[in-house]
């Protein structure tokens, strides 16, 4: 008889409870994987207690192709699970052409959402989320739309991505204004690329700003794109994610940066743990963030990554050990798209 895996552990914030591991669906969701590989990894997931899915308008790829994925399982393998499960999508990045496609303003926010929610077949999603700082439209009215999702019964909370420390900071100055409550904030956090820890103007972090106010932090690419996993140990694989082009680009596996991950690796191993537990169990030592997000392509590696869940967490030899090679990879591909220039 096969024992049972353990509980995934929640984290509480922002008034919302999250898994430590949730699944996002950004690269793994759309046309280009047969939908009984997408429909396997995502009721596996579910059945393992990751209940919240992470989504956005221009997951897939093409766009809205991963919510398309989830609200076909909504309505089938999922059907009546829907209040079990937190499902967050957002609107920020390209969906469709012209000069409403993308950015922050109002009429762009709104209409995603209605499609995003026309797409997934509900009638109103747990969190959304401005996707990025949109420098050409004032926060008043990026903030404002967020809550009048709200209000319109659309979304239960509301947040923003990747905004910088100070911007996050002055979100949140408008949201409480406009009297908006911003729940959560999704930022990019892992081993190589810890700007989220980086001091803003009044010298706090974007994690300090986030847990000052009381905002769950759900990081994505704890993982560095892959650049975490054994995938890259020695080389670059022809069939790999960075070899067919895409937002991990080959020019950011320098030799010095892959003598980190291998070094990083065999504290891994010296600990008993895979490469990526190692690189989820490090982002999850701060209390302040909530949960991270992963995107899976097979069980086997939901089931490596949500083994970091519910193993013993990093002591401090392990962190000091990882510390060591913590450098920045250059793969923060959304601050300079978004609120840090």
């Amino acid at each position: 008889m096969t024992t049972a895996p353990p509980p995934l552990p929640h984290r509480r914030a922002g008034g919302l409870s999250l898994p430590v591991v949730s699944l996002g669906l950004w690269q793994n969701f759309g046309e280009a994987r047969p939908y009984a590989q997408q429909r396997e990894v995502v009721l596996h997931a579910v059945e393992r207690g990751v209940v919240h899915l992470d989504l956005a308008n221009n997951y897939g790829p093409p766009p809205f192709a991963a919510e398309e994925t989830v609200g076909r399982l909504l309505a089938t393998g999922l059907r009546g699970h829907r209040d079990e499960l937190v499902l967050t999508t957002k609107a920020g990045y390209r969906a469709w052409p012209g000069p409403y496609g993308e950015h922050g303003s109002a009429k762009y926010l709104r209409a995603s959402l209605d499609e995003s929610l026309r797409r997934l077949g509900v009638d109103a999603v747990d969190v959304f989320y401005s996707h990025r700082y949109d420098p050409t439209t004032p926060l008043e009215e990026t903030i404002g739309a967020l809550g009048a999702a709200v209000r319109a019964g659309k979304a239960v909370h509301v947040g923003i991505s990747s905004y910088s420390a100070d911007r996050t900071r002055e979100a949140l100055d408008v949201a409480a204004r406009l009297g908006v409550r911003l729940a959560v904030h999704q930022p990019a956090y892992s081993i190589l690329n810890r700007w989220v820890e980086t001091p803003g103007a009044d010298g706090r972090s974007l994690l300090d700003v986030a847990g000052d106010a009381g905002m769950a932090v759900v990081a994505f690419s704890p993982l560095a794109q892959g650049m975490l996993t054994p995938r890259y140990l020695d080389g670059v694989p022809a069939d790999s994610r960075a070899a067919r082009g895409g937002p991990l680009r080959p020019e950011w596996l320098t030799p010095e940066v892959l003598d980190h991950v291998r070094a990083l690796d065999g504290v891994a191993r010296a600990g008993g743990r895979t490469l990526p537990q190692l690189a989820l169990a490090w982002v999850l030592r701060d209390p302040r963030v909530t949960s991270v997000l992963v995107g899976a392509r097979t069980v086997e590696q939901l089931d490596d990554n949500l083994a970091a869940a519910t193993a013993a967490p990093l002591d401090d030899d392990e962190v000091a050990a990882v510390d060591a090679h913590a450098v920045d990879a250059g793969v923060n591909l959304w601050g300079p798209r978004s609120s840090d220039r």
